[in-house]
């Protein structure tokens, strides 16, 4: 766990470094354990042959700690106290220019009204004291703005949430067009 720390602690650098998301996603689902190892299993299907992505990587943990407290709590939620366990499974895979990250819960579903402000600033569906509404705002921030990536969702009610992370390999459009 002290090593998962320092890891995920990267101190935050301005310049992008080549990374491996897999790596950063093992070490997020450890620091983040206490968050959902009471109220769901957590299953990985990492692509071995992911290039290193060039990206900030201090943020981009930032990012995977939102999506997988968030499903954590979506679970909670529609669980209770009663004992069960929902499920987060987080995948990687490479997608032609891009990399492709998805983290699935068994949750409650985004509600519908909520559906078009969840990337809003302040914006939560959680109960008074226990969400910000700034995870995600940030998490859309540091995808799209810093990365010139894509992050959106695909929800059903009650059934659970997967966000999709698409985040471009760095390099990889100019090589294929010259």
């Amino acid at each position: 766990i002290v090593l998962a720390m320092k890891e995920f602690s990267h101190p935050s650098s301005k310049e992008k470094t080549p990374n491996d998301l897999n790596k950063a996603i093992e070490t997020t689902v450890t620091v983040s354990r206490n968050e959902w190892k009471y109220v769901a299993d957590l299953k990985t299907d990492l692509d071995p042959a992911l290039p290193p992505i060039m990206c900030l990587p201090g943020e981009i943990n930032q990012v995977f700690l939102n999506l997988i407290v968030n499903a954590a709590h979506a679970i909670g939620e529609k669980v209770g106290g009663n004992g069960e366990k929902g499920q987060i499974t987080i995948t990687t895979k490479l997608d032609g220019n891009c990399v492709e990250i998805r983290v699935a819960d068994t949750g409650t579903g985004i509600p519908v009204k909520a559906r078009d402000h969840i990337f809003d600033p302040f914006f939560t569906t959680k109960e008074v004291g226990r969400g910000t509404g700034q995870g995600l705002t940030i998490s859309y921030d540091i995808v799209t703005h810093k990365h010139g990536g894509k992050i959106f969702f695909e929800t059903k009610s009650g059934e659970g949430t997967t966000f999709i992370i698409r985040l471009p390999i760095a390099g990889r459009e100019k090589q294929e067009t010259a």
